[in-house]
This record gives C-alpha cells, sequence and structure tokens, in this order.
C-alpha cells in the first residue's frame, strides 16, 4: 500500500476579505476531488487573508500510479491564474514505514 500526499503553500491573488478567500479556494479543493478521487481540504492558514495551505492525499496499491495522479494534481494548482504556488512538499508513505 502506498499513500502519497501533497501540502501546498499558496499565496492569493487581490483577496481582501475571508468570504473572497473561501470563494477562490473552495472551487481548486473540488476541483481535485472531482477530476483525480483525491481526498483534498484547506489544512492550514485559514484565517490569513491571502495565504493558504492546501492538503492532497492519494491511497492505492500501486507507486507509479500515485506519482502519476499527484503530479497531475501539481500542475492543476500551478496553472491556476488567482494564486501563486509558493511551494509544495510531496510524501510518499508506504505500509513498511
Amino acid at each position: 500500500m502506498y499513500v502519497g500526499t501533497l501540502s501546498f503553500d499558496l499565496l492569493l491573488g487581490d483577496v481582501r476579505s475571508l468570504k473572497e478567500k473561501r470563494s477562490l479556494v473552495r472551487p481548486i479543493v473540488a476541483e481535485l476531488q472531482r477530476k483525480f478521487s483525491v481526498s483534498a481540504a484547506e489544512v492550514g492558514d485559514q484565517n490569513i487573508h491571502r495565504r493558504t495551505q492546501l492538503g492532497v492525499a492519494l491511497v492505492s496499491g500501486d507507486a507509479r500510479f500515485v506519482s502519476d495522479v499527484l503530479d497531475r494534481c501539481e500542475r492543476l494548482v500551478a496553472a491556476r491564474p488567482e494564486v501563486e504556488l509558493l511551494s509544495v512538499r510531496r510524501r510518499l508513505h508506504t505500509d513498511e514505514d
């Protein structure tokens, strides 16, 4: 069993309120979940207007599949014009860890 995770640190564009922030973050999380069948959520910086951290996780029996899906998730987030990708942290865990 392989568990892959991504942690995104994002800088949001012209956001003046937490409500505006949520209107940018929710569609990204929903698209990740819909397109790639991953677990995704806002996991940090919830009370800061222009920053957010997103977490993505995937479980599979095939390490190559996990890596491929995480690559596609990263490309999707990086391509969003309303956010600037500051950093990405990737981890691959096995049941032997």
